[in-house]
């Protein structure tokens, strides 16, 4: 039976199963991008705090101390996998008007790279059961994390819900979120592997990315820093928005060049809400709360910034 959940209770569900990975000493190549253990000290003083993320500046430092190794939480491994029968690999052709190019597989990859995951991409497969659990139990040896997701309009949805509830543990939820499908989440396997399902419709599975799997590998990296970073905007036209479901809504920001003190951006929604077209353009996503029906233009809002590009 489906849960109906608000986006935060969706949240802690979720990173009640992302448990920060065992450190080890990682060389200082390897540790680049990763997260620092333990805290570093030159005499008594911390000159690189727990939970630091280290970056070429840190491991110079590191080696500057005369370090080969840094305590390190490793990047977490994330296996992507879509399922199909009606998914085309991009370079292939289309046979018919069902036929889709795979999307999700290729942007969730480098999505949770950008997180600080290692990620590996499953060719898609195709809408069969047999064939979807052997391929998820064989991909359980190499994942901290497994993220599954399916056609546009979550064709393939039950039959993963299916393969996966005889894998392990799993409950199925639909978000109050705009744009969004139903998730599956849950664990698997012997070690209880996290599992999470992601909506079919490309646009959803990227917010399904930057609002739950980002969160889940930056825990899993013990980073401080689980969200994108926010800023404050005054909204340029007027934005509607369903009461009762959270919003977030593509912008581009105006006053983004530049760092000076008591610096005011202006946020312009995106036409074609729907397009990932519209979403490769974004500088980040504005926040509807569920009460609000209504955005005046001259509105203050936060926005999850992606990038100052």
């Amino acid at each position: 039976m489906d849960e109906n959940l608000s986006l935060e209770e969706l949240l802690e569900a979720l990173l009640e199963l992302a448990h920060p990975l065992e450190p080890f000493d990682m060389p200082l190549l390897d540790a680049h991008g990763a997260t620092l253990a333990d805290d570093l000290y030159v005499g008594e003083e911390v000159v690189l705090p727990m939970g630091s993320p280290i970056r070429a500046a840190q491991v110079g430092f590191a080696a500057s101390l005369g370090l080969l190794h840094l305590p390190t939480r490793p990047h977490p491994r994330v296996v992507v996998i879509s399922a199909g029968d009606d998914l085309v690999q991009p370079g292939e052709s289309l046979l018919n008007g069902d036929h889709q190019f795979e999307t999700n597989s290729w942007m969730l990859a480098v999505a949770m790279k950008e997180a600080g995951a290692t990620a590996f991409r499953v060719h898609a497969i195709p809408e069969n059961a047999e064939m979807l659990r052997s391929v998820i139990e064989d991909q359980l040896v190499r994942s901290d994390l497994i993220v599954i997701t399916g056609e546009r309009g979550d064709q393939s949805f039950d039959l993963i819900t299916a393969v996966l509830q005889g894998l392990g543990n799993i409950r199925t939820a639909q978000p109050a979120l705009v744009d969004s499908g139903r998730y599956n989440f849950g664990t698997i396997g012997p070690d209880n592997t996290p599992v999470i399902t992601l909506p079919g419709d490309p646009v959803s599975a990227y917010l399904g990315a930057e609002l739950f799997l980002r969160p889940m590998v930056r825990t899993m990296l013990g980073s401080r820093d689980l969200f994108r970073p926010r800023v404050k905007a005054t909204v340029k036209e007027k934005v509607q928005s369903p009461r009762g479901k959270r919003s977030f809504i593509r912008v581009r920001i105006e006053g983004l060049e530049g760092n000076g003190k008591g610096k005011s951006y202006t946020a312009i929604p995106l036409p074609n809400q729907e397009s990932l077209a519209s979403l490769s353009i974004a500088h980040g996503l504005m926040l509807v709360g569920e009460e609000v029906e209504e955005l005046p233009t001259g509105t203050t809002v936060d926005v999850l910034l992606f990038s100052k590009q």
